[in-house]
């Protein structure tokens, strides 16, 4: 009985984080300025991050707990690199 808990546990949580990468995907389109998208865009990535390690736990594979380590240093590089590009108009001084 605990292992189905487990399955139906999972199944939910991917659906609800595919539903909020949707939503961050219609914020990052009709965002009225750019720091809503790049706040949109870092959400996004910790949902796909979210989204690799759920889809690891189900299929019981360490690749995706890797690819979810890779995406989530890669969004907080990219977010790191888009503010200070929105701050001073240069990433690189």
């Amino acid at each position: 009985m605990s292992a189905q808990i487990l399955v139906w546990s999972v199944a939910a949580a991917q659906l609800m984080l595919v539903v909020a990468m949707g939503c961050y995907a219609y914020r990052v389109v009709r965002g009225p300025r750019a720091q809503d998208r790049v706040l949109c865009l870092d959400a996004m990535s910790v949902c796909a991050m979210l989204l690799a390690l759920t889809v690891g736990v189900r299929t019981g594979s360490g690749v995706y707990f890797e690819a979810a380590l890779i995406i989530g240093v890669l969004g907080f590089v990219s977010s790191v690199a888009l503010a200070k590009f929105l701050m001073r108009g240069e990433v690189i001084e």
